[in-house]
């Protein structure tokens, strides 16, 4: 399976920005799915999930700012980002996972990277 995020880019503090993750699986509603980043110097850390069932789950810094979604149809994944902060730049990576067999597959995608201008 492979993860394509898009919409990253330069936003003023403020703004927003809404990223995609579009997957290339057709079983794409059994995947458990996240959003990561990772600012300069600091390790990866987990933003938002959903899970195959659509519960949502956000770390204390985007709550009620960040809203993760998911379309199945489209086998795409979304993180709409409100009220930016200098302190949400990093390089944002997509994350799924599924069950099979006893295991957990595990895919990422490429990074796209959010900026934010005082």
């Amino acid at each position: 399976v492979q993860l394509q995020a898009s919409g990253g880019g330069l936003v003023q503090a403020g703004g927003s920005l809404r990223l995609s993750c579009a997957a290339s699986t057709v079983i794409f509603s059994i995947y458990n799915l996240a959003w990561y980043r990772q600012a300069p110097g600091k390790q990866r850390e987990l933003v938002a999930s959903i899970s195959s069932d659509n519960i949502t789950d956000y770390a204390d810094p985007v709550k009620g700012r960040f809203t993760i979604s998911r379309n199945n149809a489209k086998a795409t994944m979304y993180l709409q980002m409100n009220a930016l902060k200098l302190e949400d730049i990093a390089v944002y990576y997509c994350y799924g996972d599924r069950h099979y067999f006893g295991s957990t597959l595990k895919y990422w995608g490429q990074g796209t990277q959010v900026t934010v201008s005082s």
